[in-house]
């Protein structure tokens, strides 16, 4: 439907010669449409056609493209199992494991310190396609102390999938995960994974679900045996039964729900159509008036809760035995929503930060929202999330929150630490761009309009460590790293302290830290200490003291001479100032040119000695 509408518009607009080398693909077959639209006259009649023409073909493209992320507490299998998808959507030909024991590693774990120490440090984002449809993907960390990279990639997505430990269960990052879920208002699908690990029970982890993340959810599966066991799954919505056979689990069997199971798939089928009637008024009615309920009734009706998210449908498998990764892409492409049913707000400059809700397709002014920033070979690399409009390669497009105007040199498509190279992208799409000088949560524009969309939250850091070069002829380097590692992560704090004159590093604990000091090392060849920050002891006056000072020093000429005399003592308990000064000389005694000079000496010395308020006369 979507080329039979489009090449109605390109004939009526461009003719059959043109027509003919125009259908190279959907983008550029939009774009073309858009193109040939501009300067051209048409009939009342014409261009209501058009228009709806328009819309009706990019409605119907971005239906097929999902952007998610994948979130979860440490060790859950988020990596290995996007590893999985990628390799069943064919973006990636061989399967390979988190820790890289074949030398190799997982795709998304690009960094070196990722697969040696088999967690994920950064975020990484990459495409593939299933069953027709574009699924843009974020894998995220795990570990708390990376939680930023959680929030900044579920600030940006449609949906997103929350991995569950069979045997840990509900644990403290899910909960956390699933607190900045809700913050950004993120539609999601639960996985429990590892079903073939001693310990697996997914009702437990359900329960645990509903319980602790107050979850509304039912499975939508049930599984074929545990542990050692574990052979397949029952699609509680068809009622088939899948099993997952070849080297890679690539071959999928259906066949009809086992004997042995019939009961229990009866009973966790009525009980997920209970759970989504109790949230869907549609289906609630058929359930009540006892009508027979299809499997696309039931698919539907999960697809409106989940998206209005007052469901959470709960899939099973296990990604590291490769079963059940297939019917989770499924469950994404039938569940979650598309960029056009997320309703997406900005905040209009012009009228008083108006928040305004952005159609989400290419034929409005460009609105896209910087959220993440790399220091790549080639320079800052920024990710962009396109939210409305068209971005082209050479474009000069506004950065709303400077004003400045900057061109596009180069726009690339983020496979891992890959890039593919492209020339536009439309609404809906995650990009990113090269020299482009801006700071995370910058809102561009075509310069059309002012919008801001809203940035994310990022927390306060908790920890602090003292860090400096082990030798001064680093220190610019050091320097660099410091500043490209600050401008990267929000969370991650450099100062001084003044005192002690000691670089200060904080961030969200000692892991998010050490990696940084050991990403100094790696990455700038400057080798640091790091130690704890050190902490001046202070002293004060309890009770008045009087003293007279004589400072004289010959060092040739007509040499140094200066006689001091007063008293300090404690100012009252809370007093209005730190500190009072004082001045009782009388006449000229002493210049009164060198009194302001005094005070500052005297302001100096009570701030570095001195924390109480004390008075000097």
């Amino acid at each position: 439907m979507v080329r039979s509408s489009a090449t109605r518009l390109l004939y009526a607009l461009c003719g059959e010669k043109t027509l003919s080398t125009s259908l190279r693909s959907s983008s550029s077959f939009a774009l073309l449409i858009l193109e040939n639209t501009r300067g051209r006259r048409f009939s009342t009649g014409n261009l209501a056609r058009v228009k709806d023409e328009k819309d009706a073909f990019w409605k119907e493209a971005l239906e097929k493209v999902r952007n998610i992320g994948i979130s979860a507490h440490i060790d859950s299998g988020k990596t290995t199992l996007t590893e999985r998808i990628l390799f069943y959507t064919g973006k990636i030909h061989e399967i390979h494991e988190v820790r890289g024991r074949d030398g190799v590693g997982a795709k998304m774990d690009s960094m070196d310190l990722e697969r040696e120490k088999g967690i994920t440090i950064q975020s990484a984002a990459t495409y593939c396609t299933w069953n027709g449809y574009q699924v843009n993907i974020i894998d995220t960390p795990g570990h708390v102390d990376f939680t930023i990279e959680v929030e900044r990639a579920l600030r940006v997505l449609d949906g997103a999938i929350l991995v569950l430990c069979s045997v840990g269960g509900v644990q403290s990052q899910s909960i956390t995960v699933d607190r900045q879920m809700r913050r950004y208002e993120v539609p999601r699908l639960a996985f429990i994974n590892k079903l073939d690990r001693m310990g697996a029970d997914p009702w437990k982890v359900l329960n645990q679900a509903r319980s602790k993340l107050r979850h509304h959810s039912a499975a939508v599966q049930v599984p074929i045996g545990l542990e050692e066991e574990f052979q397949g799954l029952v699609d509680l919505v068809k009622m088939k039964a899948y099993f997952f056979h070849g080297a890679n689990g690539e071959e999928i069997v259906t066949s009809d729900v086992p004997a042995n199971l019939e009961a229990l798939v009866t009973e966790k089928r009525r009980e997920l159509i209970e759970v989504v009637s109790e949230v869907d008024d549609k289906l609630a009615e058929s359930f009540l008036n006892d009508d027979p309920i299809s499997s696309d009734d039931l698919e539907m009706a999960i697809r409106r809760a989940t998206i209005a998210r007052k469901f959470v449908p709960v899939f099973m498998g296990s990604a590291f035995k490769n079963k059940g990764v297939q019917p989770l892409l499924d469950g994404v492409l039938n569940y979650l929503p598309c960029p056009t049913e997320v309703g997406s707000h900005a905040l209009d400059q012009t009228k008083n930060e108006e928040k305004v809700l952005l159609s989400g397709t290419p034929l409005g002014p460009l609105v896209a929202l910087a959220f993440k920033l790399e220091e790549g070979r080639f320079g800052q690399l920024t990710y962009l999330r396109i939210y409305e409009g068209i971005i082209r390669k050479g474009d000069f497009i506004i950065n709303v929150n400077t004003g400045k105007k900057i061109k596009v040199p180069r726009l690339v498509r983020m496979h891992s630490n890959e890039m593919e190279d492209i020339q536009e992208a439309h609404s809906g799409q995650i990009v990113a761009v090269f020299g482009v000088d801006c700071a995370s949560g910058d809102t561009f524009t075509d310069g059309s309009v002012r919008y801001t969309m809203t940035s994310m939250n990022v927390p306060e850091p908790v920890m602090s460590l003292a860090v400096s070069p082990v030798s001064k002829d680093f220190g610019g380097q050091f320097s660099k790293a410091l500043n490209r590692f600050q401008r990267e992560d929000p969370t991650f704090r450099v100062g001084l302290d003044t005192e002690s004159g000691q670089t200060i590093i904080s961030g969200m604990g000692e892991l998010h830290l050490d990696i940084y000091v050991e990403r100094i090392r790696r990455e700038y060849k400057v080798d640091a200490v790091v130690g704890k920050p050190r902490v001046n002891f202070r002293e004060t006056v309890t009770q008045r003291a009087e003293f007279d000072y004589l400072h004289k020093k010959q060092s040739g000429g007509q040499g140094q001479y200066g006689r001091v005399c007063g008293y300090v003592e404690p100012l009252p308990m809370d007093p209005s100032t730190k500190f009072e000064f004082e001045n009782l000389i009388i006449g000229q005694v002493i210049p009164s040119n060198f009194i302001p000079a005094i005070e500052k000496g005297f302001r100096e010395a009570s701030n570095s000695w001195c924390i109480p308020c004390c008075g000097f006369k």
